[in-house]
């Protein structure tokens, strides 16, 4: 079983977030390339295969940039934190579709101490959340089905913080719903913890793929809220 991520990953995000600045940034370049890109992109490489067996509608694209391994710069435009690199490592598993439109994802974080899975639409625009919501509405056991059931609750979780809801239903919607609280949520995601050890141990892929599988009925509810094929 192959090994793709080591400690080295983590080790150089560390140094990083001590050194975040740019001619430190220039100076470990090559250590970068060498402990996380490369390693990232030969682990969204050989994920390719277990990701088609969960859909063939997900793409694992190991290309350098514009791929699935997003980009170590941050956007500091809008933002008061001036630092000019990204201390964790993403892997967004997009959907075919999602370059068009607005459609769920798998997804990979890895950053030291906080390593993590989600599946998901993360702050839909409102038609789309609208379109959830809806479907989650008209059918409540289907939702049951993909969203509280004991093989997806064993590994995954939507619960989201205060900020991250709407303070009530929407108007449209019956405030008894079985799912009102789900209808208030702003993101329709689920995450999943994982261990820093279990990411740089032999045979992650794995681990990661049985992960997403357990999903597969949540992200299918989702694709099809929104009209794209699972």
């Amino acid at each position: 079983m192959t090994r793709h991520l080591s400690p080295a990953l983590f080790e150089f995000l560390k140094d990083l977030e001590a050194n975040n600045e740019k001619p430190w940034w220039d100076q470990n370049k090559d250590r970068f390339l060498r402990s996380v890109r490369d390693p990232a992109l030969a682990f969204i490489s050989d994920f390719g295969p277990r990701l088609a067996s969960i859909s063939t509608h997900f793409v694992a694209d190991p290309r350098p940039t514009g791929g699935s391994l997003m980009r170590p710069y941050r956007d500091t435009r809008f933002s008061h934190d001036k630092t000019p690199y990204k201390t964790n490592v993403g892997i967004q598993f997009r959907h075919e579709s999602g370059s068009d439109i607005h459609a769920p994802g798998f997804y990979l974080h890895l950053e030291p101490g906080g390593c993590f899975a989600g599946v998901g639409l993360w702050h839909p625009p409102t038609d789309i959340a609208r379109q959830i919501r809806q479907s989650i509405y008209d059918d409540a056991p289907g939702w049951e089905r993909a969203a509280k059931g004991a093989e997806f609750t064993s590994t995954w979780s939507t619960q989201q913080d205060d900020d991250e809801t709407l303070k009530r239903v929407p108007r449209d919607f019956d405030p008894n719903h079985p799912y009102a609280e789900d209808l208030k949520m702003r993101s329709f995601i689920a995450g999943a913890t994982v261990s820093q050890r279990v990411v740089t141990s032999s045979g992650f892929d794995s681990e990661l793929a049985s992960m997403f599988t357990s999903a597969g009925p949540f992200a299918a509810f989702l694709c099809q809220a929104v009209g794209v094929p699972f």
